[in-house]
């Protein structure tokens, strides 16, 4: 489900990829519609690189994108898989192991790649 990022997604978005200018995807020349799939795909350099990005959000900007990924908002589709199962590790340890089970429910059931 494409969206609209309001400011707190932005805000977000900035905490991830820092060095984002411009949120123009290079390759299709659309606007981000989403924060996860392009950090992972744009701005992450490794799995490593993405889980040390997404550690950097507080418990409720995680808690925030775990809802907008539950409600089809913030789509999973083309996030890398070793990057969507950090983000499930992160939201085990931080939020609550049966949230980790409904990320990867999400995960799993595919859905259009919001990037």
């Amino acid at each position: 489900m494409a969206r609209e990022l309001t400011e707190k997604d932005l805000a977000i978005f900035k905490k991830l990829a820092p060095e984002c200018d411009d949120l123009t995807c290079g390759g299709s020349g659309h606007r981000f519609h989403a924060i996860l799939p392009p950090v992972s795909n744009h701005f992450a350099e490794s799995a490593e690189d993405f889980t040390e990005r997404i550690s950097r959000l507080s418990d409720e900007e995680l808690a925030y994108i775990t809802d907008k990924i539950l409600t089809g908002e913030e789509g999973l589709g083309c996030v890398e898989p070793e990057d969507a199962e950090a983000l499930v590790k992160l939201v085990h340890d931080r939020i609550s192991p049966d949230m980790a089970k409904k990320v990867i429910a999400a995960y799993e059931s595919g859905g259009e790649c919001n990037t």
